[in-house]
């Protein structure tokens, strides 16, 4: 099986992002199709929040994945996993691929959720944003494969992990 696969950037970040790129690679590799928006208007829209407009970027997201007929798997990272997990209650997906997940958003009073779909999460130990421990007692409950790596927010030097953790992902859907 293969699907439709849309990656979302995080906040002050963009769809041309080394992470977002290395899973449209792995995408494409396994024969996904797939997509990365750019949210950067709603990010730069500081009359809402410093975190942007995230209605906006989920609203966004929600009318892209409302166009998909097929299979869907949502990816994201920081703010763009957070979108992910939310638009994944409203609009069927067979995965979920969370980098960076903020549990919960200064200024928005909604926490972190997701459906009961397979889902991966990639964490920095050293995350400076989003502590670790917050992210396992989140992924406990849900009892997500999680994998946590000695890194900070960016995951920078895990890109190609975050790439194989994907295709795993993947490959279990299949």
């Amino acid at each position: 099986m293969s699907g439709h696969v849309i990656i979302s950037h995080g906040l002050e970040s963009s769809p041309e992002a080394t992470k977002a790129m290395a899973l449209a690679s792995i995408a494409e590799t396994l024969g996904w199709s797939h997509e990365r928006p750019d949210y950067r208007t709603w990010d730069n829209d500081f009359s809402r929040s410093r975190l942007g407009d995230v209605e906006g970027r989920l609203l966004h997201l929600s009318e892209l994945a409302r166009r998909v007929s097929g299979p869907l798997v949502l990816a994201g990272s920081s703010m763009g996993a957070f979108i992910s997990a939310r638009v994944s209650l409203e609009r069927p997906v067979r995965g979920l691929f969370l980098m960076a997940p903020p549990v919960k958003l200064e200024g928005y009073e909604v926490r972190l959720q997701a459906a009961r779909v397979p889902t991966r999460i990639v964490h920095g130990w050293d995350d400076e944003l989003i502590p670790a421990l917050e992210v396992a007692r989140w992924a406990q409950t849900r009892r997500d494969h999680t994998v946590f790596v000695n890194d900070s927010h960016r995951l920078a030097d895990h890109v190609q992990f975050c790439a194989d953790e994907f295709a795993r992902l993947l490959r279990d859907l299949a």
